[in-house]
C-alpha cells in the first residue's frame, strides 16, 4: 500500500496528564503509528499549555492552525491529506469544509470522545429540574458531523446504541472504540516506563477525587460531594479525609479546602495513577456527563475502587446493573447522597468486598477496553474505507446531501469571516 498522509486536527493540543481527552487523542495517534507507511500530522487551532505532549518525540509533525485562514487551505495543500480526523463536532464544522474543498475524496473521521448533546442535555434537566430532553441545537450539529463524516468514533456501548436505535444511524458508519488500555500502558504512553501500583487494602487509607476542573460534571460533583456527601462520610469515619485532585483548578475550588472538615483540594497530580494508588476508594459521584469516565479508569489501573452513579458507570460495567452487586461492576453504584456515603463507608471498610471490587476493574480493563483488539479494529476499519469509499459514501447518501449543502455554505461563510477580519486589521 502506498504511503498515507493522516491529519488529526484537534480541539485543543493533547495533555494525557489533565484529561482523559487528552490522553484518548494521544492513544489514537500511537494507533496510527502503527502502520508504518501512515505518515501522520496533527493540528489545532487552540494555544499550547506547558502539559502539552510532545508530540515531535513521537515522530508524529504538528502545526498550529487558524479558524477562517487561508493558511489552513496553503497547509492542507502541501501536505495533502488522504485522511482527516476531526477531535469533536465542532472541529469538522470549522475546518471539515476547507478540507472538503481542496480534497473531497479525503477520508473524513470524527472522534466525538463523548456525546456532547448528552451530556449538555443531562446537564440542562439537572439544574433546571426537568425531564430530559436530547432533542437541541447541539444535538442537531452533532448528528449532523457524524452523518456528513465517514466514520465516526463512538467511545461509549451505550451511546452507540443510542445513536443506532433512537436516532437510527447506520452502524456502518459508527465504531465503537473505547479507551485502548492495558494493566501497563496508560502509565507507559505517558511517562515512558513501566507502572505497577497495587499497594494492599491495609497498606492504603481516606479518599479520592479526580478530574479536570475545566469539565463541568467534574466540578459538580466536588461541589455535591462537598455539600451533600462527604459530611455524611465524615460523621462516620472522623478521621477519614478526601483529597481532591484535578488540572486547573479555579479560586471557587480552593475556596473549598477546608481541613478541618476533611476536605483538601490538592489542585494537579502529576500523576494520575501514582496519585489515585495511594488512596483505598476512588469517589466519583457523576450527576451529569456522557462517554466513559478516565478518572474510573485511572482508578482501576491503580487497584482502586470506585463509588460512582449509574452516568458514571455507564459503558463501564461488563454487566450493567444498580443492583449494588460488586460482580457487575470494579466498585459500587449509588445515586442519592445516603446511599453513596453507606456504599462509600462500606467499601472503604470491608476488605473482602474491596478486594473483589479491585479485581473486577481489573477484568473490565482487561476485557472492555483491551488495546490490541481496539487497535486492531482502529486500523482495519481505516483500511475497508480506503478500498471501498465511493460504495460507502452511496451507502450514506443523506449524509453527502448535509455534506454538500452545509459544506458549500460553511466554506463560503468562512471566507467571508477572513475577508472581513483582513479589512478589519488593514
Amino acid at each position: 500500500m502506498s504511503k498515507q498522509t493522516i491529519l488529526f486536527i484537534g480541539h485543543l493540543w493533547p495533555e494525557p496528564s489533565s484529561s482523559a481527552a487528552g490522553y484518548r487523542t494521544l492513544a489514537l495517534l500511537k494507533a496510527l503509528q502503527s502502520e508504518s507507511n501512515w505518515q501522520i500530522y496533527f493540528s489545532s487551532a487552540a494555544d499550547k499549555t506547558e502539559y502539552c505532549a510532545n508530540l515531535e518525540q513521537l515522530n508524529i509533525t504538528s502545526q498550529a492552525i487558524k479558524l477562517n485562514d487561508s493558511s489552513f487551505d496553503d497547509f492542507i495543500l502541501t501536505i495533502q491529506p488522504d485522511i482527516v480526523i476531526y477531535d469533536r463536532f465542532i472541529t469538522e464544522e470549522q475546518f471539515a469544509p476547507r478540507v472538503q474543498a481542496h480534497f473531497p475524496a479525503a477520508i473524513n473521521i470524527l472522534d466525538t470522545q463523548d456525546l456532547h448533546f448528552l451530556r449538555r442535555a443531562r446537564q440542562k434537566a439537572l439544574q433546571s429540574k426537568q425531564e430530559l430532553d436530547l432533542y437541541s441545537d447541539d444535538c442537531v450539529r452533532e448528528i449532523g458531523a457524524i452523518l456528513r463524516c465517514d466514520l465516526s468514533l463512538i467511545i461509549s456501548s451505550y451511546e452507540m446504541q443510542l445513536l443506532t436505535e433512537q436516532f437510527n444511524i447506520a452502524a456502518e458508519i459508527l465504531l465503537y472504540c473505547p479507551f485502548m488500555l492495558t494493566l501497563e500502558n496508560k502509565h507507559h504512553i505517558i511517562h515512558k516506563n513501566s507502572y505497577n501500583s497495587h499497594q494492599p487494602y491495609n497498606s492504603r487509607e481516606h479518599f479520592v477525587m479526580i478530574g479536570n476542573f475545566l469539565h463541568p460534571p467534574n466540578w459538580d460533583a466536588v461541589l455535591w460531594c462537598y455539600q451533600s456527601i462527604w459530611p455524611l462520610i465524615r460523621k462516620q469515619l472522623p478521621q477519614a479525609e478526601l483529597h481532591v485532585y484535578g488540572a486547573y483548578p479555579s479560586e471557587k475550588v480552593w475556596q473549598l479546602h477546608q481541613p478541618e472538615k476533611g476536605f483538601f483540594i490538592k489542585g494537579r497530580a502529576d500523576d494520575a495513577l501514582v496519585t489515585l494508588g495511594q488512596y483505598r476508594v476512588n469517589l466519583a459521584p457523576l450527576r451529569f456527563g456522557a462517554g466513559i469516565k478516565g478518572k474510573i479508569a485511572d482508578g482501576w489501573l491503580s487497584g482502586t475502587p470506585c463509588i460512582s452513579t449509574a452516568i458514571g458507570q455507564e459503558g463501564m460495567a461488563l454487566n450493567e446493573s444498580k443492583n449494588n452487586e460488586p460482580s457487575s461492576w470494579g466498585g459500587l453504584i449509588a445515586e442519592t447522597p445516603e446511599e453513596i456515603a453507606q456504599s462509600a463507608i462500606q467499601l472503604y471498610q470491608d476488605k473482602t468486598l474491596w478486594q473483589v471490587s479491585q479485581q473486577h476493574g481489573e477484568q473490565i480493563i482487561k476485557q472492555q477496553f483491551n488495546e490490541s483488539q481496539h487497535t486492531l479494529a482502529f486500523i482495519n476499519t481505516i483500511k475497508q474505507l480506503m478500498n471501498n469509499l465511493s460504495a460507502h459514501r452511496k451507502n450514506n447518501f443523506y449524509g453527502q446531501i448535509l455534506r454538500h449543502n452545509l459544506y458549500r455554505s460553511q466554506y463560503f461563510m468562512s471566507k467571508w469571516i477572513e475577508e472581513k477580519n483582513t479589512k478589519k486589521n488593514d
